[in-house]
């Protein structure tokens, strides 16, 4: 019984191939380090030999490719700084020496080997092309050739005409006095969108001369495909990146791009799985909880926000109506200190209000006080003849006299009511 047919494989879906300005085989070797940079200098001997790769030229980076099928590079050179190109070949090479070149960038020498002098002078011509922007005159080319590089001047100037430079920032005039103060590590150099609204660019400095910060805003306006410096004497340049090389240049690198360093953030944040369809999110908290010292973080979960500290209250007293001017009785003491007992919650530290005692001055003669058990009438008189005894009198010996009298006397009538027949 035959079995049913499956379905159609769908084909697997090709990588499209990237775009060059040129391409072919190159062998490649290197690159060798520069030991001392200057007029004398030696490179460090490469052991290596040639690796053959597929080579391809796209802005101003080389990409070196296994085969020509292969859509993502293993290798790449960027020619973004000073490059150099000669027609050196090996010592003690016995080969023809129109099929070497070297690439010398920054500090670093790639030796290359083509199949021809053809496509040494093609290599030559198209990277000196994108590097310089302007076909060369000195190689030898055919006019189909030069019409190629022709072609690719014009896309890299359109390119760069549309990529902006690591230093432009969609700021302000005032964000980008801000920065260029507070980062002048990052450079004193910054591209920023012009405040009129229109199709232009200003460009801001800030440099420091004895001390004193000097900041200038230059504006760059767009004419066509150029842009144009608005300044006395205007330069036109064909991209923004030019626009930035000529500051560079114009103040012998002094002026220097800004570029923030964003190698850290500036935000903590963690990957939380969502409860509901268990898709995981970035979560960035907006307080992030701050340990106390010695506190050890949660095992799992969200941090918990630190403890805020009990602010320490005074315990209320019993009677908040009561006096703090207490009259003087049988022993005054010194203070008065309230001696409630406190709860066990009230750190030890927390000492309760002291009473304040507005104290009477003490007379000069105080008679002895009589115990409780005698009448409220004599008490009275007792307590007041003690407070008028704080505002001395011209009488104040014949009201004490008078009052010992009748104290003895009640002695008396109250010995005898108590032993009748003595």
């Amino acid at each position: 019984m035959a079995s049913a047919l499956g379905p159609p494989r769908a084909p697997k879906p090709k990588c499209a191939l990237p775009s060059h300005y040129h391409e072919s085989f190159l062998e490649k070797k290197g690159p060798r380090v520069c030991a001392s940079p200057g007029p004398e200098f030696f490179f460090l001997e490469d052991l290596s030999d040639y690796k053959k790769f597929w080579a391809g030229l796209q802005g101003l980076t080389l990409y070196f490719y296994k085969s020509n099928r292969d859509s993502q590079h293993v290798e790449k050179i960027d020619l973004g700084a000073s490059v150099k190109v000669t027609d050196e070949a090996p010592c003690g090479s016995s080969h023809d020496p129109g099929i070497h070149f070297n690439l010398f960038v920054r500090n670093q020498e790639i030796k290359f080997r083509v199949e021809s002098l053809e496509s040494r002078e093609m290599w030559k011509g198209f990277i000196l092309t994108v590097v310089e922007l302007r076909v060369p005159s000195n190689l030898t080319l055919l006019p189909g050739h030069l019409y190629m590089m022709a072609e690719a001047l014009a896309k890299e100037e359109a390119r760069r005409a549309l990529e902006m430079p690591s230093c432009f920032m969609k700021v302000s005039r005032l964000e980008a006095q801000l920065l260029l103060e507070r980062y002048p590590e990052c450079g004193n150099l910054l591209l920023r969108p012009s405040g009129d609204g229109k199709d232009c660019v200003s460009v801001s400095t800030r440099q420091t001369l004895s001390g004193t910060p000097l900041v200038r805003h230059y504006k760059v306006k767009r004419e066509g495909p150029k842009y144009v410096i608005d300044v006395e004497e205007p330069v036109s340049c064909a991209s923004l990146q030019a626009v930035v090389n000529y500051f560079v240049l114009q103040t012998k690198n002094a002026l220097v791009p800004f570029l923030l360093d964003e190698d850290y953030e500036k935000v903590l944040g963690y990957v939380e799985a969502d409860k509901e369809n268990g898709e995981s999110v970035w979560v960035a908290p907006l307080a992030p909880a701050v340990l106390c010292p010695g506190a050890a973080a949660p095992a799992g979960g969200p941090k918990q926000p630190p403890p805020v500290p009990r602010q320490h209250k005074l315990p209320p007293l019993l009677n908040p109506d009561e006096n703090y001017v207490i009259p003087i009785g049988d022993a005054p003491v010194a203070e008065y200190e309230n001696t409630d007992a406190l709860s066990p919650g009230w750190p030890k530290q927390c000492h309760p209000a002291q009473k304040v005692q507005a104290k009477l001055p003490k007379p000069p003669m105080a008679p002895k006080p009589e115990p409780k058990c005698l009448a409220s009438g004599l008490a009275k008189k007792l307590a007041i003849s003690s407070a008028q005894a704080a505002f001395p009198t011209t009488g104040l010996a014949n009201v004490t006299a008078e009052l010992e009298e009748k104290l003895q006397r009640r002695r008396a009538l109250e010995h005898s009511a108590e032993h009748p027949g003595d």
